[in-house]
């Protein structure tokens, strides 16, 4: 018996060869996001009786230069929303955004956190919608400082002064 082996008729090369050639134009076209949250979180400092929202965004492509993110958190204490505006370097790969600190948070209610990246004129890049749940109710923090200064020092006002989450709306 005698097989006979056929590699590639003259045709298929061809088109094998334009694929290849197109799949190596393939580049980013400009278009999509530029950044994704990779992360999200509540955290509770105890030692400076703290609480910030902190997210972590990575870069999905290069930004213009002078991009800014612009970030509205959701007070849970009530009243005005809290916007952080911060400047978007082009070597930064990952992105860190922290709210000022809040008060009155609490476990597994949703509170909503709204992001803008805009180019150095203004422009809207992006919008992200994200909500955050605590697991954690901020009534287990302490209402004021155990620590103080840079080094950590005990707080010489550390006496409670009753119950920190008695004045959030419920």
């Amino acid at each position: 018996m005698h097989e006979k082996t056929t590699f590639l008729r003259p045709g298929a090369l061809s088109m094998l060869l334009a694929g290849l050639l197109c799949l190596g134009a393939c580049r980013d076209t400009g278009e999509g996001d530029y950044v994704n949250v990779s992360g999200k979180i509540f955290v509770f400092n105890y030692r400076i009786a703290e609480a910030t929202y902190l997210l972590t965004l990575a870069k999905l492509r290069p930004l213009p230069d002078g991009s800014m993110l612009e970030t509205t958190f959701e007070n849970p204490a009530g009243g005005d929303p809290m916007v952080v505006r911060q400047k978007i370097w082009l070597t930064m790969e990952k992105i860190t955004v922290e709210s000022p600190p809040v008060k009155c948070v609490k476990a597994n209610r949703k509170y909503k956190v709204s992001m803008r990246v805009e180019d150095a004129n203004g422009k809207l890049l992006q919008t992200i919608e994200r909500n955050m749940i605590s697991d954690t109710d901020q009534s287990v923090m302490p209402d004021k400082p155990l620590v103080v200064g840079p080094f950590y020092d005990p707080n010489p006002d550390k006496e409670s002064t009753g119950n920190p989450s008695a004045a959030c709306p419920t």
